[in-house]
């Protein structure tokens, strides 16, 4: 396969936090805010966020089953309330679930109390949705705005704290001026062994774009020609 077209031109600082895989499974991932796998393999994790609406979901687990690439997607409760029908077809493609919040604030502005509220309440509603055997004890805080006090917090509740090493900004649209084309670059360029990407699904109030969908073909057949294979994070759960 042939390498596309890109041009490294922006570049992305991976964070030196990292995932294990060479612990005891869940309880090995607390304590961290894990941004990247441990690993000398050349796999990368896809992610995708979920809070405003389900716009190009189709043509994203479309590309993902044509490729059979698995991802974790991290969604509201909020959205699982409103789109029970997307947690379910998340769950039956065979994709993970991750929490992401009730409502998507600043954890920072909450008291503990409104924290614990925000992980319980989004847990409670992607059981509703009908998450079954989907849904991962994974957490990844709004904004990626963490703390060693709040990671204490989730980590208290059962939940590790997954975060990202790149995320491409297609969330951004073409008003806050990223591009497929821009997408792609920060993509290949997070590439490391055990990177963990960040997209989202939909898009936010009055747009209809959706750059990540769009830059997801381009970026998976760069990682193939790379030699890159993507993983299911909830690898990390077996020791």
């Amino acid at each position: 396969m042939q390498s596309p077209a890109v041009r490294t031109t922006e570049t992305v600082t991976p964070h030196p936090a990292a995932v294990t895989v060479d612990g005891k499974g869940l309880r090995a991932l607390f304590g961290s805010e894990n941004r990247v796998i441990r690993t000398s393999e050349r796999v990368i994790a896809v992610t995708f966020n979920a809070a405003w609406n389900d716009a190009s979901l189709d043509s994203i687990l479309g590309e993902l089953a044509r490729r059979r690439a698995p991802a974790t997607f991290f969604l509201t409760g909020d959205f699982a309330e409103r789109h029970p029908a997307v947690v379910r077809r998340i769950a039956a493609a065979g994709h993970g679930l991750g929490n992401h919040s009730f409502s998507h604030p600043h954890f920072k502005d909450l008291t503990a109390a409104g924290r614990h509220h925000e992980v319980m309440a989004a847990d409670r509603a992607l059981r509703e949705a009908g998450a079954g055997r989907a849904l991962t004890p994974f957490f990844r805080f709004p904004y990626s705005e963490t703390s060693p006090a709040h990671i204490g917090e989730v980590n208290a509740l059962g939940f590790a704290d997954i975060e990202y090493t790149a995320d491409t900004n297609g969330w951004k649209g073409t008003e806050g001026g990223m591009t497929v084309e821009r997408a792609v670059v920060r993509a290949v360029n997070a590439l490391r062994p055990g990177a963990i990407l960040q997209m989202h699904v939909g898009a936010s109030q009055g747009r209809t774009e959706v750059i990540d969908a769009q830059a997801l073909p381009r970026i998976l057949d760069a990682l193939a020609a790379r030699d890159y294979r993507v993983i299911d994070l909830r690898t990390l759960l077996t020791p």
